[in-house]
């Protein structure tokens, strides 16, 4: 007989109703502050929207197992370990929050069934964590046990203690989650919360006995599945809105905003949201359009309920019109040169270098919103401003969320503000540049912003020439961070030298290659002529060492860091 795949929609409380195994070919758990700090935070959003509906959590994969007399023994985790584990560790931390004996009850049964011989029911905890013996061991001590997760100094021992991943981010998680209903700003009370989790959240149950079935599902779910896109639909509302006579007109306008975004329309249709909104987004597209645009609301913390405000705009036509003068603006903006306006390529050059190396894309709403207001009237002044507030923001290593925030902090501003000058001297742009030379002081290789920092360089260094972003960028030791015993490297540097300046700033650049090992490690007069020669020829930064610089020894990288860390603050001293 085939094997059965099972799908269905649950309720977490019916989720914890089965049990479950994290085997040990799962790899550990990995979610970190933002991601557990945004799913509570929108959780907490949608209760607060409307605690009579529904909220989506995402689907999960399970290999169900059975005993040898075919009856239910419990779900082996494929796909959904890191929200399941969540959902449990969260559960055990409000157990032990909570002062409502009800809840700490159905909290513990959730996390936990205790033996009874009389009815024959097992000893039996909600999730056995088969991944590594520590982490079984940590579960039964924090999270099996009523109280555990309220002993934050023992716990905090153990993250120091452990050099298990899972352990670490799972102390981390229960202390995010304590902050986040200890927190005086949290909307929400822990009952609330737990009342809307376990009763209106839901996920879709996927599962099958065999275990190449069940990864077949996995895979469609997350490789093949074909999705409406949020867009389709906002076309049909707002096009059934239009009258008749212009139906067509404004028919062909959409296609032809769609069709020059392609596939990036609904992230075009994204930026219009948070320009109109100017907060986080918390649910899928069509819904922030319809919920917080077409119908949006004001939550009154007072009197614990919503009024509703105007729309933001209105369906239809004035959407369309929307649409269309904003896809102008991104257009001027984004696919052509500004020489001719500026004389230089000092904005094209910025823009490219935002576009290709900065980690996320939530910039371009202010952009937009600022060029729909002022055009190009201090245009470059701006997007240098908000460039240098962005990265910093990223540098210093701000949350997501609180990124996002500042970013919809300067949309307010603009829409406050009638004069550029004034908006640029806002305090939305301001930066602590000690924060920020801080950083930049220190060992930087490795870290995600590297790379755009060195191409901050070039910018820095002359925009008569455009700025070009190969497919193939590495960042490059000068300084190499295993010189062969027999180099001049050795002679010139001693070892704890080495370790000091290796990985700073002053000893790194941009080639346009893979990086390779063999070459890397040669001495600075081999190494400018055969390695760097032709591969930095797109950077205007390792061309300046490479001109500026004959010898590569303590001085010369201390000389170079002192520059570049002096170009750097006078840069960025524009947003203090």
């Amino acid at each position: 007989m085939a094997n059965q795949i099972e799908s269905e929609k649950l309720l977490i409380k019916q989720i914890f109703e089965r049990w479950y195994k994290i085997p040990n070919y799962q790899r550990p758990y990995v979610w970190e502050k933002d991601q557990i700090t945004d799913l509570l935070d929108d959780i907490s959003f949608a209760r607060n929207q409307n605690d009579k509906a529904e909220y989506f959590l995402g689907s999960t994969v399970f290999q169900t197992k059975k005993d040898e007399n075919g009856d239910y023994v419990e779900d082996d985790v494929l796909d959904g370990q890191q929200r399941l584990t969540t959902l449990f560790l969260l559960t055990a931390t409000i157990r032990d929050i909570t002062k409502n004996e009800n809840l700490k009850t159905t909290c513990g049964k959730i996390i936990y069934q205790n033996a009874n011989e009389f009815d024959g029911t097992p000893e039996r905890i909600r999730i056995i964590f088969d991944i590594r013996d520590e982490v079984k061991n940590f579960v039964d001590k924090y999270i099996k046990v009523e109280g555990g997760t309220a002993d934050i100094d023992k716990l905090i021992e153990e993250r120091e203690n452990t050099s298990d991943l899972s352990i670490k981010n799972m102390v981390n998680a229960i202390l995010t989650i304590r902050d986040f209903f200890e927190n005086d700003e949290t909307y929400i009370s822990v009952e609330e919360f737990f009342k809307y989790l376990n009763n209106k959240v839901i996920m879709i149950y996927v599962a099958s006995e065999s275990l190449e079935d069940a990864f077949r599902m996995f895979t469609i779910l997350n490789n093949r599945g074909v999705k409406l896109r949020n867009s389709d639909i906002l076309k049909a509302e707002n096009l059934r809105i239009v009258s008749n006579n212009k139906q067509n007109i404004y028919a062909k306008s959409w296609e032809e905003i769609e069709n020059y975004f392609n596939e990036d329309f609904d992230t075009f249709l994204s930026h219009i949201r948070t320009i109109l909104v100017k907060e986080k987004a918390r649910l899928n597209l069509y819904d922030e359009f319809e919920k917080n645009i077409y119908k949006p609301k004001k939550y009154i913390k007072e009197d614990k309920r919503y009024i509703n405000l105007p729309p933001l705009l209105e369906k239809g036509e004035k959407t369309i019109d929307f649409l269309i003068e904003y896809k102008k603006h991104f257009d001027e903006i984004f696919n052509k040169e500004h020489y001719n306006i500026f004389g230089d390529y000092k904005f094209d050059n910025l823009l490219s270098i935002m576009q290709n190396v900065l980690p996320a894309d939530f910039w371009i709403p202010p952009l937009l919103s600022y060029y729909n207001k002022f055009r190009t009237t201090n245009l470059i002044e701006f997007l240098e401003h908000l460039d240098n507030k962005f990265s910093f923001d990223w540098i210093v290593g701000m949350t997501p969320t609180t990124r996002i925030e500042n970013v919809n902090n300067i949309l307010k501003e603009i829409e406050n503000t009638s004069n550029s000058d004034d908006l640029l001297k806002s305090d939305v742009f301001k930066i602590d540049i000690d924060d920020l030379l801080n950083v930049l002081s220190g060992n930087i290789y490795g870290k995600r912003f590297a790379r755009y920092i060195l191409y901050k360089l070039d910018y820095f260094y002359g925009n008569t020439d455009k700025i070009n972003v190969p497919k193939i960028i590495s960042v490059e030791h000068i300084l190499p961070q295993n010189p062969k015993d027999d180099s001049q490297w050795i002679i010139d540097f001693s070892e704890e030298d080495r370790i000091e300046w290796t990985n700073k700033i002053g000893n790194l650049v941009l080639i346009s290659r893979r990086k390779n090992s063999s070459q890397g490690r040669s001495d600075y007069s081999i190494k400018k002529e055969k390695y760097f020669k032709n591969n930095i020829e797109l950077f205007r930064n390792s061309i300046r060492i490479y001109n500026n610089f004959s010898t590569w020894n303590l001085n010369d990288i201390q000389r170079n860091q002192k520059e570049v860390l002096l170009k750097i603050e006078q840069h960025y001293k524009k947003n203090e």
